[in-house]
């Protein structure tokens, strides 16, 4: 990557936020957000303590704020104590008990309502369940649940005994699974029968056998199956045990273990551009404040509204933004089990309407699929409840942006588009929406105190409008602590030595002239599909693995609904065939293959094969080769340091 980036992005759209918006706000005009950063500036650690103080619980207060002399494992409020589900949940008892915590609508519409009196009472009483089982403080919990009231109670269970919980999202393979059993050395998996998506039965627990079968999780001494869809499942009586047969005569009073600030709340599996999965570990402090702080500011949150994120619980919005950030506030919020076309294209905007959803917060994979399937559709709807919408997970094109603003919402509700990662733990670019005016495309403005920057290869600051690395110059409360038991990696990927000690996002962007951030790219060999982060070299080696397979390189091109498509380069073993429906075929058992191994969503969009791959002299595949390939683009780049520069003809050629 050269020093600068130039930028072709010329979005000249200004959107202010209304009046009467900006006199509700909790952030209220750019003198607002300016007087809090400024603050920040002044008084880093005073600024961060004092919201700690406001906004959390303490068993025992910290005296010590940030510790830096372990750079960079940073700790924050280290000596201070709390229970993170006690912030969520018993914190509302005396306040609120009565109010609507959950509204979960599942797949075939029923709805169910739970308060926090009632919420409080299910997660205790889970707690105590796990705890039945000899599980503690410190010992590693999979969780592997559809969408659904219980994925939250289990989360919240494990928060309030001092387990560490990670969950894995639902459509990953066994493999998947199994590798993350692995690295965790998890002693129970939290899992249901089946999970209903889209009218379909999909199983769960048999993917649980299958990743237990492959070997290597001796650990587990649990696995917990919640009755969700009726199917049946083979049963272990050695470790396996129904949901409701454990809850039964289990008390619903569970006192909180009390933790320390920096004791790791999850662990959350993210791909990195190696092939093992890098295990991100939060705190529970920090990452605590962080929801908080950008429920609030963020989202703007009132106490009268219905909060509904789309994200699963399997990702990181879905811990930020379902099982934590909005049960601290004390909100009400909705959870949905189905998918966004199912029974038809309109089953997000009857939701709305239905539940009279003020706050929605979804991504552009989902934005663009609606336009797709049927742009007029909100308008049969009434929105009316609506106040601010929400964009994450991967920048949002301006065209879905203004569908967004202007049937969505209207024409009068803020576009909050958020850019943050696994490892912030929530977000750090993004416009207060009583503060920021807003632009298409653009995620605005660091939150006050997150001190972001633009710099390039040497980790010097570049010039406004020229693109760069995006770096986060100071450590904060939510950021990722480290690599679960790979600290060398964690310093690696994210604090290399030539970022001058910066946190290194991993994503390039640039800064207009007044100041907004647009994020660009990728910079390394991650792919954002349907705002998922998945490794290339974990697709690769999947691909690799296929007895077909002698090599493959994978790269990421734009796609109009996913964000960023698949496309695959394969070399056979043995002599790649000339028929084309010899050649059809073996690409769509590939595609199978990929999505046995690590699941539909890593399934390349095309595969394209040749007799081998562009490579240097030295050996290294020239990735942006093939990415200029996949894309359609005629290659300007050298080739000159090429081994074979014929192969490229040869790529080019697409199977009809």
């Amino acid at each position: 990557m050269s020093t600068s980036i130039e930028s072709v992005m010329n979005e000249v759209r200004v959107f202010p936020p209304s009046d009467a918006f900006v006199a509700q706000a909790n952030v209220s005009g750019m003198a607002g957000y300016q007087a809090m950063a400024q603050a920040a500036q002044t008084d880093y650690a005073g600024y961060w303590a004092k919201l700690a103080r406001e906004h959390i619980v303490w068993r025992k207060p910290f005296t010590k704020v940030l510790d830096e002399s372990r750079a960079p494992f940073y700790k924050w409020f280290e000596d201070g104590e709390l229970n993170v589900s006690y912030n969520c949940l018993d914190k509302h008892l005396t306040t609120q008990p009565e109010k609507i915590a959950l509204i979960f609508e599942a797949d075939d519409g029923k709805v169910t309502k739970v308060t926090y009196r009632e919420l409080h009472g299910r997660v205790s009483q889970f707690a105590n369940a796990l705890k039945s089982r000899a599980i503690k403080k410190g010992d590693r919990v999979i969780i592997y649940l559809p969408m659904s009231i219980e994925a939250v109670v289990a989360m919240q269970a494990c928060a309030r005994i001092g387990a560490i919980h990670s969950v894995v999202f639902g459509g990953f393979s066994s493999k998947s699974l199994n590798e993350r059993i692995i690295d965790a050395q998890a002693c129970a998996v939290i899992t249901a029968d089946g999970q209903l998506r889209g009218g379909k039965v999909m199983p769960l627990k048999h993917a649980v056998d299958e990743a237990l079968a492959l070997g290597g999780c001796d650990s587990v001494q649990s696995v917990i199956v919640y009755r969700r869809a009726g199917c049946e499942v083979q049963w272990n009586e050695k470790n396996n045990v129904w949901w409701h047969d454990l809850l039964n005569a289990q008390p619903t009073h569970c006192d909180p273990e009390w933790v320390g600030a920096e004791h790791p709340l999850f662990i959350l599996y993210t791909s990195g551009s190696t092939g093992t999965p890098k295990g991100v570990q939060h705190s529970s402090g920090g990452y605590l404040l962080g929801t908080i702080a950008s429920m609030q500011w963020v989202f703007d949150y009132k106490a009268s509204d219905i909060f509904w994120c789309t994200a699963d619980v399997g990702w990181i919005t879905g811990h930020s933004y379902v099982a934590y950030g909005p049960l601290a506030v004390g909100a009400t919020q909705v959870i949905f089990e189905g998918v966004p076309t199912y029974p038809d294209a309109g089953r997000f905007w009857k939701m709305i309407q239905d539940h009279k959803v003020t706050t929605f917060y979804t991504a552009p994979t989902a934005i663009r699929s609606l336009i797709k399937l049927g742009g007029d559709l909100p308008g049969k709807y009434n929105l009316s409840s609506l106040r601010l919408l929400g964009s994450v997970g991967e920048p949002i094109n301006p065209e879905a942006w203004m569908w967004y603003y202007t049937v969505v919402g209207q024409s009068r509700c803020p576009i909050v588009d958020t850019w943050w990662q696994t490892e912030t733990g929530c977000h750090m670019i993004a416009p207060l929406p009583g503060a920021v005016a807003t632009k298409p495309g653009s995620c605005t403005l660091p939150l006050p105190g997150i001190m972001v920057d633009i710099v390039n290869e040497s980790g010097d600051k570049v010039d406004d409008q020229h693109g760069g690395f995006l770096v986060i110059k100071r450590p904060f409360p939510s950021q990722i602590r480290t690599i679960w038991g790979d600290p060398e990696r964690y310093k690696k990927s994210y604090f290399p030595d030539e970022m001058q000690g910066a946190y290194l996002a991993g994503d390039s962007a640039q800064r207009d002239a007044d100041g907004y951030y647009w994020i660009m790219g990728r910079i390394d060999d991650v792919l954002k599909v349907s705002g998922h982060r998945l490794g290339t070299m974990e697709i690769e080696s999947t691909l690799a693995a296929n007895p077909l397979v002698a090599e493959a390189a994978v790269v990421g091109r734009p796609h109009d609904i996913k964000g960023e498509g698949i496309v695959a380069f394969v070399v056979l073993k043995g002599v790649r065939p000339q028929d084309a429906a010899a050649i059809k075929h073996i690409a769509e058992e590939l595609r199978k293959w990929v999505g046995e191994k690590i699941g539909p969503i890593a399934k390349p969009d095309e595969i394209r094969f040749g007799d081998n791959l562009p490579k240097t002299r030295s050996g290294k595949i020239m990735r942006r080769l093939l990415r200029a390939i996949a894309k359609g683009e005629e290659i300007t780049q050298d080739t000159s340091t090429l081994e074979n520069p014929a192969i490229l003809e040869q790529l080019k050629e697409v199977i009809k």
